[in-house]
């Protein structure tokens, strides 16, 4: 294990594809822009939240294995593993990687692996990243292996899928194929295809936009069912004991830096072929209003709003892309108070006052859940009967589970209701 690997970007995929190459006895340097981070990292500490990340990258720094950095190295092995996200035009920003990439210009050598596992839109490597090396003495078809291996892993499972998910391995030619393929081949236990660089960059962006598709269809499903007086959630479950139908549960919108970016690389690339990706983009980025209106229709303006849960999934930290994070302004927008209780971020992340639930249900007339945490599954309902206004819960993630008849609860099961609530309680207190 002398080959030395030295991963650029250490963030939800950086680190911990950092930890398992060093887990796996590679000498490995991890490096990232984030001071705070690095100073962490080598403290055997972690700035984020994953399953099990944190022993692992505590026990791999321990034994010298994992260093961090604010500076490039030489390395046999680069992994490129930044941000892509996307202009207000909604196409991709790849400065991040372009910098990446060029940040080990004045290091790399003939037979360097160089692999890009950032999420890039197609042709991105032929393209934006191979010219770069034209500007050393090295021809980047011949002297180093130039590939792209898109993760594909679910938060809170990463360390378990980095290992035993098949990987997706798209050379610059045949061989860079080969050679970053075998890179991956010493920890990785799935299956690793090798492939072109165009076809990994489109499979990895399909994956995602299929998705993105899917759960437009649900959330449209959820919003004709409000309309119409449909149980939604009911409809699901009865369409899905058809033998080839999946549908997904309509929600608060899309969220992440995969599923709520990913599509837009496909539609800037082709944009006048692709109305159906669009079209899934329109309608899962209009769930925020969608809650919002549902919100309007159940407490008056200036009510106390307790929301519960900012990340865009459950059990994670991870508040990029959120729906939660726009309904969140958007209630503020319209006059709502609101009273904010996430126990899986921290203020520093979003920058603005997080509460706990007893103080965010005090005197609330509407608990707003927009994260499906482990804590929101079974709440204190005791505490919610003595504590607030009115005690109302609006579940947009479907997953509180509420056995008190007392406290009015809707979903995307009965979500059209909501529409009488606030006409019912306004007769009620007369």
């Amino acid at each position: 294990m002398n080959m030395k690997i030295c991963v650029i970007g250490l963030g939800y995929i950086g680190l911990p594809t950092a930890a398992i190459f060093a887990k796996a006895g590679f000498n490995v340097l991890g490096v990232d822009v984030n001071e705070n981070a690095v100073n962490l990292i080598n403290k055997g500490e972690v700035h984020l939240e994953e399953v099990g990340l944190p022993e692992v990258v505590k026990e791999v720094v321990d034994s010298g294995n994992l260093r961090a950095s604010l500076n490039v190295e030489e390395a046999d092995v680069y992994i490129i593993s930044v941000p892509t996200p996307i202009h207000k035009d909604y196409t991709a920003n790849v400065d991040y990687v372009v910098s990446a990439t060029e940040s080990i210009l004045p290091f790399i050598k003939k037979g360097n692996v160089v692999i890009v596992e950032s999420t890039i839109p197609p042709r991105t490597i032929d393209d934006v990243v191979a010219p770069i090396f034209e500007k050393t003495e090295l021809n980047v078809k011949e002297d180093i292996y130039l590939a792209h291996c898109p993760e594909r892993v679910l938060p809170g499972r990463i360390l378990i899928e980095l290992v035993e998910n098949t990987r997706i391995v798209g050379g610059y030619t045949k061989e860079s194929a080969y050679q970053a393929a075998e890179v991956y081949r010493q920890i990785v236990k799935g299956e690793v295809i090798e492939t072109q660089a165009v076809t990994a960059e489109m499979s990895k962006l399909m994956e995602n936009t299929y998705r993105d598709v899917n759960i437009a269809l649900a959330n449209e499903l959820g919003k004709i069912s409000a309309k119409l007086g449909i149980n939604a959630l009911d409809v699901i479950t009865l369409a899905n004991r058809h033998p080839r139908v999946n549908i997904h549960t309509p929600g608060p919108g899309v969220g992440g830096h995969c599923l709520a970016v990913d599509p837009y690389f496909i539609i800037e690339k082709a944009p006048e072929l692709s109305p159906l990706i669009s079209n899934a983009r329109k309608i899962n980025n209009s769930m925020p209003n969608f809650v919002l209106e549902c919100v309007q229709n159940t407490v008056n303006k200036g009510a106390k709003i307790a929301v519960l849960g900012l990340t865009y999934k459950g059990n994670i930290d991870d508040v990029r892309e959120s729906p939660a994070m726009e309904i969140v302004s958007l209630l503020s927008e319209n006059e709502f108070e609101l009273s904010i209780h996430d126990p899986h971020v921290t203020e520093d992340q979003v920058n603005f006052p997080l509460n706990t639930f007893e103080d965010a249900i005090l005197n609330a007339e509407c608990i707003l859940v927009l994260t499906d945490h482990k804590e929101f599954k079974e709440l204190n309902e005791k505490s919610i009967l003595q504590n607030m206004k009115k005690p109302l819960i609006f579940d947009t993630k479907n997953c509180v589970r509420i056995t008190n008849k007392s406290i009015a609860y809707y979903n995307y099961n009965n979500v059209f209701e909501m529409k009488n609530q606030k006409e019912n309680l306004e007769l009620i207190s007369k």
